[in-house]
C-alpha cells in the first residue's frame, strides 16, 4: 500500500497504539482499490480473507434471505468493516457494497490475526472496538423492539439531523427505500410514517427533511442514549 495513505489508517483507534514495526509489518501487504458505486465488496458465506478500512465514500452493509434484502449499517470513513469474522477466521454475515465512489484498504485477515498475537496494544484496541460493536448491536435491537414504527423514525431523523449539523433542514444521502430498509418497514409503511410525523412539525420533499418544531418532535421521540448514542 503507498505510504501516503499510513497516516489515514494510522489515526483509527485500532491502530494507533501498535508498535511501528507491527504496523508497517501489517501494511506491507495490504492494498488501495478504488470503486465504482453500487459494487458488491464482499458476499455473506464467503471467507473473510480481507478486513477492509474505507477512507473515502460510503459503505452498504446488508443481508439478503428467501428473496428479501435489508440493509443492516452504513460505513463512513474512516473506519474498518467487518472485524469480527476476521479475528475468527469465520464466513461474513454481511454482504457489503459501495454506495459511491469509494477508496478502501485491504489488509489480508492472516496478516490481523498475526499481529493480535504480538502486539498487546492493538490486540486491546480489536477487544475494545468489538465491545463497541456489540453496544450497538444492542441498541439497534432495543431499538427495533421496543419502538414503534413512527417512533425509530423520529429517533433516526433526530440522530442524523445532529450528524448533519444540527441544522432544521438537511438533505438524506440516500434514498428513502433505503432508509426503510434501515428502519426494518417496507417502503408504504415507512410513507405512512413520514405523515404520521407531519403533525410534529416533520415535513419531507424528496430526500430533504425538515424539522419545524424541534421541541415538539423530540417529546413525541423521547431519545434515550442508552439506545440513540452509538458512540458509548
Amino acid at each position: 500500500m503507498p505510504e501516503q495513505h499510513y497516516p489515514e489508517v494510522r489515526a483509527l483507534g485500532l491502530f494507533s497504539g501498535m508498535t511501528d514495526e507491527n504496523f508497517f509489518a501489517l501494511m506491507r501487504g495490504a492494498y488501495v482499490q478504488n470503486f465504482p458505486p453500487h459494487i458488491e465488496l464482499i458476499s455473506e458465506g464467503e471467507p473473510s480473507d480481507f478486513l477492509h478500512v474505507v477512507l473515502s465514500g460510503s459503505v452498504d452493509l446488508f443481508s439478503t434471505w428467501n428473496g428479501r434484502d435489508t440493509s443492516l449499517a452504513t460505513v463512513r470513513p474512516v473506519s474498518t468493516f467487518i472485524l469480527a469474522a476476521t479475528i475468527k477466521n469465520a464466513p461474513y454475515l454481511m454482504s457489503a457494497r459501495t454506495l459511491e465512489k469509494s477508496r478502501i484498504v485491504l489488509i489480508p485477515s492472516q496478516d490481523v490475526r498475526a499481529v493480535f498475537d504480538v502486539d498487546g496494544s492493538f490486540a486491546r484496541a480489536i477487544v475494545t472496538e468489538l465491545a463497541q460493536c456489540y453496544r450497538s448491536v444492542i441498541k439497534a435491537q432495543k431499538d427495533l423492539k421496543l419502538r414503534t414504527s413512527l417512533e425509530r423514525l423520529a429517533n433516526y431523523l433526530l440522530r442524523y439531523q445532529k450528524r448533519a449539523g444540527g441544522a432544521a433542514a438537511f438533505d438524506l444521502d440516500f434514498e428513502k427505500r433505503r432508509l426503510a430498509s434501515v428502519l426494518g418497514m417496507t417502503p408504504e409503511n415507512l410513507s405512512r410514517a413520514f405523515k404520521g410525523l407531519q403533525p410534529y412539525g416533520v415535513t419531507v420533499e424528496g430526500t430533504r427533511i425538515a424539522i419545524g418544531d424541534q421541541a415538539d418532535l423530540e417529546r413525541f421521540a423521547r431519545p434515550n442514549p442508552l439506545i440513540d448514542d452509538h458512540s458509548t
